[in-house]
């Protein structure tokens, strides 16, 4: 199975839904694609919902790394929502928890950001 991304911009904020498998393959057009939206200079705050990615290596680590310096950069915040239990531990053993903020849900992420979903 390949990566799906879907992208939709609320306000401020940048929607990432991702459904699939995020790997090596899949990373680096996973990142150009990401960026073209972050460039857009209408982005400030990223939510990114992982609900539906079954599997993700340390590429796509890599990839949610860069984006949130981006981010951070731009004074945004980025909120992995809906995570799904497997990519959920590779997100644990990698220290990202201590870095990006989560919640459970698109709509509870977007209140945080202050945007009604």
């Amino acid at each position: 199975m390949s990566l799906l991304t879907q992208f939709e911009q609320k306000e401020d904020v940048l929607l990432v839904r991702l459904v699939g498998e995020l790997d090596h393959h899949e990373a680096e057009k996973l990142k150009s694609e990401w960026q073209k939206h972050l460039n857009t200079g209408e982005v400030k705050h990223v939510v990114v919902n992982l609900g539906k990615l079954h599997f993700m290596d340390s590429s796509g680590l890599g990839v949610f790394l860069g984006r949130y310096k981006e981010v951070k950069h731009m004074k945004g915040e980025m909120v992995i929502c809906a995570i799904n239990p497997v990519v959920e531990r590779l997100f644990e053993l990698s220290g990202m928890f201590k870095i990006v903020q989560t919640d459970i849900s698109e709509e509870a992420a977007l209140n945080r950001l202050g945007v009604a979903s």
